[in-house]
């Protein structure tokens, strides 16, 4: 307790002491306290480094898209590719067989839609 008496006497009589150390808190209050904190510019600059990223992702499945919907207004052939692709549509002499890879299961859709 006296030891601490001793370091606030000291810094009370000295003017140098006290600006720095007024310095000091000033520059720990800025640098670690708040919303505009050292801490929370970094924290900002990861969140908007991960944001750009998923930007990046939903870009190229936008383009991905739209590409995909630029053949749709342009090929014929395309909307039957999709029919048959994702809807299972088939045309009047063929047969579709769909491998079901959970159990490895194989179903025959036949003609008249009957499994």
């Amino acid at each position: 307790m006296i030891r601490l008496k001793t370091i606030i006497g000291a810094i009370a009589r000295s003017q140098i002491l006290k600006y720095a150390l007024v310095i000091v808190a000033g520059v720990a209050l800025v640098g670690f306290v708040g919303e505009n904190s050292i801490l929370s510019h970094i924290q900002n600059k990861v969140t908007i480094s991960e944001l750009e990223a998923e930007i990046a992702k939903y870009r190229s499945f936008y383009e991905t898209d739209r590409r995909k919907m630029d053949r749709l207004d342009s090929d014929p052939r395309a909307i039957e590719e999709i029919a048959r692709e994702k809807y299972f549509m088939k045309r009047e002499d063929e047969d579709i067989f769909v491998f079901n890879e959970d159990n490895a299961v194989m179903e025959t859709i036949d003609n008249e839609g009957t499994e």
